[in-house]
């Protein structure tokens, strides 16, 4: 049988990204209208998603009006979402269920700063079937990250595959190597019947003890590829984050200037 090129697989990808965003944030209220440097936080990343060349289309699901209005207003395709999805993923499921796309790109609505070119990485890595999830990991490069129970963790076997992923240190240094820790930044791209299996599971037991959703697939035996980046990205969570997400789109304008 004739070996498929890769460029006709990518080219039979179809690739959605899906921004889920909501207005609820126990410690940053409102935050994907937050504003940066004259734009809210949200436009910042769709405009940033829809810079990678293989995503075919960017959609932004919400379940409030408010946010709706506003990604409508900067030319954005927004869906309204049930607010009884519990989780992101299960707003990006709900808003591609019908739509025509053989991976789904998950993108929060606090990366302002995600980079289009690691999008495009992660859609490539799909070009292995035996990939369910695609997502990156970073070196972490500080202690205090290290110890940090919000800066989540994960451990890969030879190939690049996750063995877990946990807010604790792994692996536990009990010997001093040289070995990387790699911190998980959270962008996923899914194969959409992946995605749609996984959004109708409930909570798996370790997923519910480290707070970590991305257990739950690892806990049915998905596999999820990680594709290593050189650059952290800047989650907004916090008011501290919130400036220096605003320090640096300062520093993005200097440079562009």
């Amino acid at each position: 049988m004739k070996r498929a090129r890769e460029s006709d697989i990518l080219s039979s990808m179809t690739a959605i990204a899906v921004i889920p965003a909501r207005y609820g944030s126990t410690r940053l209220e409102g935050k994907p209208l937050a504003d940066i440097l004259g734009k809210p936080m949200i436009q910042w990343v769709y405009e940033a998603v829809k810079g990678a060349r293989r995503v075919d289309g960017v959609i932004i699901a919400t379940d409030d009006e408010r946010i709706e209005k506003v990604a409508r207003g900067f030319g954005a395709t927004a869906v309204m979402t049930s607010p009884e999805c519990r989780t992101g993923t299960e707003r990006v499921a709900e808003a591609i269920r019908c739509l025509d796309a053989s991976v789904v790109v998950n993108v929060q609505a606090d990366e302002p700063f995600v980079d289009p070119a690691l999008v495009d990485r992660l859609v490539e890595s799909m070009e292995d079937e035996s990939v369910d999830i695609a997502t990156p990991m970073t070196p972490i490069g500080d202690e205090k990250s290290i110890n940090n129970p919000n800066v989540v963790k994960v451990v890969t076997d030879r190939m690049g595959f996750a063995l877990y992923f946990s807010r604790s240190p792994i692996p536990y240094r009990r010997h001093a190597t040289s070995f990387t820790l790699y911190k998980h930044i959270g962008i996923y791209v899914y194969r959409k019947d992946v995605l749609l299996r996984l959004s109708g599971l409930s909570p798996t037991p370790l997923e519910q003890t480290e707070g970590l959703e991305q257990l739950r697939a690892l806990e049915h035996g998905y596999r999820i590829k990680l594709v290593e980046s050189s650059h952290d990205t800047i989650s907004v969570d916090t008011p501290e984050d919130l400036e220096e997400a605003r320090r640096f789109a300062e520093g993005l304008n200097h440079d562009r200037g």
